[in-house]
């Protein structure tokens, strides 16, 4: 793991940031073939709630092992216990479980760009609970317009986007975003703490453990798993691994606004990583034009009024 210095660095903010949107954005199609592998249907919630939960089991395992590697104690008292249970739930059961079933009752359009009002929560959490992350106007227009390459991508894509909204669909899309945007800020205070690698192998695997326990009760099954199926599902589980490990370390050293607004990537990177799977060409102008888009917001939310030293709030 690079040495805590690099991670206050703006260029390994940067760099980590766009590495973890890249993973991220990698698993939008790896996920979405995955499925095909093992036999579920997008409207399985129950199946789709199991393959998470694997997912995030596997995740956090391998975190943990990577600390016992790497002379960690990842034993937890009964107070640390409770908080990464807590933060398990918030930022793995709760954001996931709103998340699939919010996916179940709309559209994979409104689902990219309602996943992305991650970053305004954020921000907005962040301004009120933080002295030196107040929210600014340049940090304000950097968002929107970072948004507006999420909105690019995902709107020509689909052609047009309807304004239904229901509680179901779009408004569990929300709960599950703020859930998530909450948890990152309760993370970041409880890294300093902790290891942040411990505390996110703990959060993924005791989070994994609720989803794959639901999945299961809710009668979710593979129709199918084979060791292709296997690999990809390793391969989830260490992005998983290191993204939020990673992440989990640019919060402790960073503003959240900072790295927050490297959200808008993920879906700029799915799309264009789901072209190269599909053979698409990936120099489409919806896709140059929302890279061009999140690019812009995110250097006027990091060019300004970010701490570069840790902060031990």
């Amino acid at each position: 793991m690079p040495t805590p210095s690099i991670f206050a660095d703006r260029r390994g903010l940067i760099g980590f940031a766009t590495l973890c949107c890249l993973l991220w954005g990698s698993a939008v199609p790896a996920v979405k073939f995955g499925y095909g592998l093992i036999g579920i249907v997008p409207g399985d919630t129950a199946s789709l709630l199991l393959f998470a939960g694997i997912r995030f089991c596997l995740a956090g395992v391998i975190l943990l092992v990577y600390g016992l590697l790497t002379g960690r104690s990842i034993a937890l008292t009964p107070k640390r216990l409770g908080q990464v249970t807590l933060l398990g739930l918030g930022q793995t059961t709760v954001q996931y479980i709103c998340y699939y079933v919010g996916l179940a009752h709309t559209t994979a359009v409104k689902t990219s760009i309602l996943s992305s009002t991650l970053v305004f929560f954020s921000v907005l959490l962040a301004h009120f609970i933080y002295p030196d992350d107040k929210l600014s106007g340049r940090k304000a227009l950097g968002c929107l317009i970072g948004f507006a390459g999420v909105v690019v991508v995902n709107i020509a894509a689909a052609g047009t986007l309807d304004f239904h909204f229901s509680l179901l669909g779009e408004g569990l899309l929300l709960v599950s975003t703020f859930t998530g945007s909450a948890a990152a800020i309760y993370g970041r205070r409880l890294s300093h703490e902790m290891d942040a690698t411990v505390m996110t192998g703990w959060q993924l695997l005791l989070g994994g453990v609720v989803l794959t326990i639901m999945g299961l009760v809710g009668g979710g099954h593979f129709a199918s798993f084979s060791l292709g199926a296997a690999a990809l599902v390793l391969y989830l589980a260490t992005v998983s691994a290191v993204a939020f490990a990673l992440w989990s370390l640019l919060l402790r050293h960073n503003a959240v606004g900072a790295v927050a607004v490297f959200n808008f990537e993920i879906p700029i990177f799915g799309a264009i990583l789901a072209a190269l799977v599909l053979g698409e060409s990936v120099f489409e102008w919806k896709n140059l034009a929302a890279l061009v888009l999140v690019s812009v917001g995110i250097y006027l939310v990091t060019t300004r009024g970010r701490t570069a030293a840790p902060v031990t709030q």
